[in-house]
């Protein structure tokens, strides 16, 4: 990606090296948006609200440490990447005649406190419509290669464009929707509501390229076949299969890979936003 001297965001938190953070615990729909909502890892959300419950780190004076010079990098290219998704929903939304409200993103090594609750790197990467903050490790990006095969900093980029996309749907109201639809449901329809929700988020990432590219063309020869092998890697199928040898559909909460390549790439084509409505379709 061509980001290198771009404007960067001035909405960056970054707790990066910084320890001895007392949580402070959140609770309502802030809490449940942090155990279902982009858990890109995969991952059990009973799990992730029980660790908010109990796990609290010490108290303490904060100590921070000096970040090295790939760390400085890596935080000027999420700032670039942030300021972009701003400039374009800020169009985006200023053509629905709505405003939009940028997000904050924090910046974190291990574990930081939320209004969600107290986050560790396990969780992923992940919006919290509490405080309306994305919360990354950049260890995640490191993972992402390692791990899942995901390569390339665009498919980086891709990954805050999916947390700045749920972002845009709790603006919308479709945030809230897809909670009301989960409550009084069994945890298979949940799960249902969830993929469809996560799959917007998808799309939403690829209409954020779309107009990045036709604003300012930030994109490289590459760059969007690394979004689209983000987007494959990190399939409930994928990651299922990789992870325990078998598949689960029910169990799915993010889509399969197929599902979500098929979502960005819409987007991607089509910088509609009314061509995204995943909640309305019959087959993903």
């Amino acid at each position: 990606m061509l980001w290198k001297g771009q404007r960067q965001s001035d909405n960056i938190e970054d707790r990066r090296g910084i320890t001895g953070r007392q949580v402070a615990v959140g609770g309502g729909l802030g809490a449940i948006a942090l155990a279902v909502i982009v858990l890109l890892l995969g991952g059990n959300p009973d799990e992730v609200l029980k660790n908010m419950q109990t796990s609290q780190p010490a108290a303490g004076q904060e100590q921070a440490r000096p970040l090295t010079a790939e760390e400085k990098e890596l935080g000027e290219f999420v700032a670039v990447i942030l300021a972009d998704t701003e400039d374009v929903w800020k169009q985006v939304f200023q053509q629905e005649g709505e405003t939009y409200r940028e997000p904050k993103l924090v910046l974190f090594s291990n574990a930081t406190d939320s209004a969600c609750g107290y986050a560790q790197s396990a969780t992923g990467p992940f919006y919290c419509s509490g405080d309306e903050k994305v919360y990354i490790d950049l260890g995640f990006f490191q993972e992402m290669q390692q791990q899942l095969g995901a390569r390339g900093d665009f498919a980086w980029a891709y990954v805050i464009a999916h947390e700045v996309g749920h972002h845009v749907q709790n603006l919308l109201g479709i945030m809230q929707q897809a909670h009301e639809r989960m409550q009084g449901v069994g945890q298979q329809e949940a799960n249902r509501v969830l993929v469809r929700l996560e799959l917007q988020a998808d799309f939403l990432a690829g209409v954020w390229a779309h107009h990045a590219q036709r604003m300012k063309g930030l994109m490289e020869e590459g760059d969007i076949e690394e979004g689209m092998n983000a987007a494959a890697a990190v399939g409930d199928d994928r990651i299922m299969k990789q992870q325990q040898g078998y598949l689960v559909p029910d169990a799915f909460t993010h889509g399969t890979s197929a599902q979500r390549v098929h979502w960005f790439s819409k987007g991607l084509k089509s910088g509609d936003l009314r061509q995204g409505d995943t909640f309305a379709v019959s087959e993903l």
